[in-house]
């Protein structure tokens, strides 16, 4: 056998399930869920499987500890080996293992849009700490600018999603150690926005003119064309001044880091 061959047999002794390769069927509830190695392999490298759970398993359960609190351990654990499983990591930085992990819960739970909205803030939160870094805007220099004709640039760590449920109030709840709100779908669908001033994250829910006007800022920058499409909604009267209470917010809230 070649080092190549070798190499190539132990990673998939890692990464496949006992049925793919034994043909047994893998046990849901077992800490230890790989298929035995083959004959060239010794029992002495269980370590290295044993500590490849391990470190994938504990990723999981440092970047969803709400998620883990929400669920209940055992469906945590379960929904943590069925996904070791089925994603091997893909990446040279175990921080993108939790990346995905929603997909899973998605499959395993797809009737709760709570659990996968609370997923998806925690996921967010982390990886926006880690995003670009950007200067707050000196508020001094707004007097000078010619808003007919700015952009505005938005935080790099800047990330949103449609919100449909009450799974930022679950959130905050169980990050304070409270007891969680009753999950509930929202009367009216709005959105999270997740980003970082300094060295802190942020979780906001925002109602969905919002949500979408910073969608606006996003694909376009000109806030001439947001005042045009706030208008277009709002008519003129509630439309400018609505843009002026949303720029005024996302400035004193370090969203916009940049007017060009």
């Amino acid at each position: 056998m070649t080092l190549a061959e070798l190499q190539h047999d132990f990673r998939a002794w890692l990464v496949e399930t006992p049925d793919e390769t034994s043909g047994d069927t893998p046990d849901e509830t077992s800490a230890d869920p790989a298929p035995r190695p083959g004959a060239h392999l010794t029992a002495g490298l269980a370590v290295y499987r044993n500590n490849y759970h391990a470190q994938l398993a504990g990723c999981l359960e440092e970047s969803f500890p709400q998620v883990r609190a929400w669920l209940g351990d055992e469906a945590f654990t379960h929904a943590v080996l069925t996904h070791i499983h089925s994603h091997p990591p893909h990446a040279w930085t175990l921080d993108a293992y939790a990346g995905d992990f929603g997909e899973t819960l998605g499959a395993l739970f797809p009737h709760n849009p709570d659990l996968h909205e609370l997923a998806w803030i925690e996921n967010a939160l982390a990886e926006s700490f880690v995003a670009a870094d950007a200067e707050a805007l000196p508020l001094d220099t707004l007097s000078s600018i010619d808003w007919d004709s700015a952009r505005l640039r938005l935080a790099p760590s800047l990330t949103s999603r449609v919100a449909t449920t009450n799974a930022e109030a679950i959130w905050s709840a169980l990050q304070e150690q409270h007891e969680p709100p009753e999950s509930e779908m929202l009367a009216d669908p709005g959105g999270f926005i997740v980003w970082r001033r300094g060295l802190v994250c942020y979780l906001k829910q925002v109602e969905a003119l919002e949500f979408d006007a910073l969608h606006q800022v996003q694909e376009n920058g000109s806030f001439a064309a947001l005042c045009d499409w706030l208008v277009e909604r709002l008519g003129e009267t509630e439309g400018i001044e609505q843009a002026g209470t949303l720029l005024a917010g996302w400035l004193s809230s370090e969203l916009i880091v940049g007017v060009e």
